[in-house]
């Protein structure tokens, strides 16, 4: 695949703890110090701002590692977005929705809430709230952070530099609503704390990850070991754990492409971007990117002689096999025009036909009877995207796992370079030997052997290997962006 995992974002993490500008990776402190064990209880609201979407979510922590939620999802409407829109209007409208959930799911709490807080009483009544905003932000305190910039299409410029948490509680406080922002959550965050709180064993997660829309990881890191902190010296927060999560921001590793693979369907994607030369490794390994990047290398092959992909040879052309099959309104000729969910279906296709590939390509794509051999050369490149991706992933989730010594027997450097494996054999089935991984997003849920992939790629790592591999423990965290920043909320209150 063009991959050699000698070269990690291990050292990127590395510089990303000791400076506050660092050139790689922002390894943004959280101000999170401690991880769920299953035994926490309460009501809290959470709302998550993770790309095209926007959640509200009520939890019931039970403290038996179960909860109960309710939820509701709208759309952002895509001239919220971008410019001329403010910022203020984008706020504005996430408080409206806040307020109809309550009033459609809590109308009685929130009433009572409402005139308590109206009348003074704040405190007790007021909804505790954990955001989960998926964006780069400089965070500063366990409810503030100063946006860094957008991604995922969004492009609002007057809220750079702002505090996003001040933001929303402004409109919330506009529409009188009882409900205090108590908690910035960045989305990775809350899947490592959903995961922890719902994690089976003695061992607590290590690391949280998101592969869908974006992608993203933030991990628990010895506090001792993050030098920059020193340099916060307004900062609050809990000393006595001796850790912390740390947000990775890996969407922005290599962006000088130093060893991430490159292809002119990666380059012409950077380019039509509304952030050129910036996240590339989110660019090769997130949802929103893999149908653009499938889009440019089909188009590739069908204006290629060569290739004569979707050419159709039954035309009466004199130049038999130069009609396309294609038709005029067809997404291929759309730059964003297939979405992430069509790879899945297609690399789903074990037909020997390529049935549903086929069906696919008529019905999504406006590809007039593509036949097998067109189904088969789309299936190659579905296959190649989303793997190239789940290796890449699988790098990034290496080098904290390595970063972190949680596997023990920490290779030489000899034997890094060697590629050998340098780990004691382990049972897998040993509880105390587990490396727990939480991970969220429509590709590890929704695309075809995505894990499997992931897997192949750590087993190649220096340093992981086999025996590694076996201790490393995936867990789909299912709504970890909402539970985990409620759990994070309910930290704040402590």
């Amino acid at each position: 695949m063009g991959i050699k995992f000698a070269h990690t974002p291990s050292a990127g993490l590395d510089e990303g703890i000791q400076k506050t500008k660092p050139r790689g990776m922002a390894m943004i402190p959280t101000y999170v110090t401690a991880v769920p064990n299953g035994t926490e209880k309460g009501l809290f609201l959470a709302v998550d701002l993770g790309g095209t979407n926007f959640r509200v979510c009520s939890i019931q922590l039970h403290g038996n590692s179960t909860f109960t939620l309710t939820q509701s999802k709208v759309a952002i409407p895509q001239e919220l977005m971008v410019a001329p829109t403010t910022s203020k209007q984008l706020f504005a409208f996430l408080a409206k929705q806040i307020e109809s959930f309550l009033r459609t799911h809590h109308n009685d709490h929130f009433e009572l809430r409402r005139r308590k807080s109206l009348s003074g009483e704040a405190g007790e009544h007021t909804f505790k709230l954990g955001f989960t905003f998926s964006f780069p932000v400089d965070q500063v305190g366990i409810n503030k952070g100063y946006l860094i910039r957008w991604t995922k299409g969004y492009d609002l410029k007057d809220a750079i530099g702002k505090d996003i948490c001040a933001l929303l509680q402004d409109e919330i406080d506009a529409l009188g609503l009882p409900v205090r922002v108590a908690a910035l959550v960045n989305d990775t965050v809350g899947t490592l704390m959903a995961r922890s709180y719902t994690s089976p064993g003695k061992t607590g997660t290590l690391l949280g990850g998101i592969f869908g829309t974006g992608t993203n990881g933030a991990y628990v890191e010895n506090l001792s070991k993050i030098a920059k902190m020193s340099e916060y010296t307004e900062a609050e927060y809990d000393k006595s754990t001796g850790e912390m999560i740390v947000n990775t921001e890996w969407g922005g590793f290599d962006n000088a492409l130093q060893v991430l693979p490159n292809s002119p369907y990666d380059e012409g994607l950077d380019k039509g971007s509304v952030n050129p030369g910036m996240q590339m490794f989110e660019k090769r390994v997130s949802g929103m990117f893999l149908g653009e990047i499938l889009r440019r290398a089909i188009l590739a092959l069908v204006n290629s002689p060569e290739a004569q992909l979707f050419k159709d040879e039954t035309s009466s052309s004199n130049d038999i096999g130069s009609t396309t099959c294609i038709a005029d309104d067809s997404p291929l000729y759309s730059i964003w025009g297939i979405d992430t969910s069509f790879l899945s279906m297609v690399q789903g296709d074990t037909d020997t036909n390529w049935r549903i590939t086929r069906q696919a390509l008529d019905k999504e794509l406006g590809v007039s009877a593509p036949s097998t051999e067109d189904a088969r050369a789309v299936k190659a490149l579905v296959t190649a995207i989303g793997k190239r991706s789940a290796r890449l992933g699988a790098m990034a989730i290496g080098a904290v796992i390595l970063a972190t010594n949680r596997l023990g027997g920490k290779p030489t450097d000899a034997q890094s370079k060697e590629g050998t494996d340098a780990l004691p054999a382990a049972s897998a089935t040993d509880e105390e030997s587990i490396v727990d991984i939480g991970l969220d997003g429509s590709l590890v849920e929704y695309f075809p052997r995505f894990e499997d992939y992931m897997r192949e790629a750590l087993r190649e790592i220096p340093g992981i290997g086999e025996e590694g591999e076996k201790r490393i423990r995936f867990g789909i965290a299912k709504d970890g962006s909402g539970v985990g920043a409620a759990l994070v909320a309910l930290t704040a209150v402590n």
